[in-house]
């Protein structure tokens, strides 16, 4: 993915990515970044976002890796956050969404529809605002993706998970559909695809301090933080025909 120089296959590709903070963020941002790609990142949480960008500018010097705290369930504020990207780097290749939260109950009857709530904004708004502020730049980029990261709730349902799971089919629909407009966008043009959007699909997520706090802990089905940056860089290798409207397992199948 890299020479070793910054220079990688996403070398002059700008990718966003919402939800940067966290572990997973963090593995994305320093993924992409030795790619190559220059990354603009967003989070709700200032500290740990500065952190993060900090982290993958050290890593990577002479990375561009910047920081922004985007309110993401603010439609104007996100289509903002695209305009100022396009003006400072010229282009938008990508849109990562990382943006995550859990609720849950021990039974279906205990289900507590104030978890809906919660879960609408967190995992349907903000994929609603980003896939609409960001569509423009996508289908004008040459390698334009968007990655929405998903859990294999949302194929099997649990008893107890019955919002989660509801809100994360509900986002992986709405990709489905953004992935429906780039190809009629490239069909209507009389182009080639070059803009996909890809769902990429986990149990869970694991990182090295979860792994520190329950050593004897074997997280069956797991996916690491690395590997899933790994599969995310990896989108960008694979043609848009091929990845786009897809769901792609990084765990297996329920």
């Amino acid at each position: 993915m890299t020479n070793g120089n910054g220079n990688g296959v996403l070398n002059g590709a700008v990718i966003a990515v919402a939800g940067a903070a966290g572990p997973a963020g963090r593995a994305t941002l320093l993924r992409l970044a030795e790619a190559g790609a220059t990354v603009v990142a967003s989070d709700a949480d200032a500290t740990r976002l500065a952190e993060a960008v900090d982290a993958a500018r050290y890593a990577h010097g002479g990375a561009t890796v910047t920081g922004d705290t985007v309110d993401l369930l603010d439609l104007d504020a996100t289509r903002d956050w695209v305009a100022r990207t396009e003006k400072e780097f010229g282009r938008i290749d990508g849109l990562v969404h990382l943006v995550g939260g859990w609720r849950g109950s021990a039974t279906f009857a205990e289900t507590d529809l104030a978890d809906w709530d919660v879960l609408e904004n967190l995992l349907i708004r903000t994929v609603q605002h980003t896939s609409l502020a960001f569509e423009e730049g996508l289908n004008r980029s040459d390698r334009g993706r968007y990655v929405l990261i998903s859990a294999a709730g949302a194929s099997k349902p649990t008893a107890g998970n019955a919002a989660y799971a509801a809100s994360k089919a509900a986002a992986e629909a709405w990709t489905l559909a953004l992935g429906d407009a780039f190809r009629k966008a490239a069909k209507t043009d009389g182009t080639e695809l070059t803009s996909a959007a890809v769902i990429l699909v986990v149990k869970a997520l694991v990182h090295e301090a979860m792994r520190a706090e329950r050593p004897n802990a074997k997280f069956a089905g797991f996916t690491d933080v690395t590997e899933l940056a790994e599969a995310i860089a990896n989108v960008w290798e694979r043609p848009a025909e091929e990845v786009n409207g897809t769901r792609q397992w990084l765990t297996e199948k329920p």
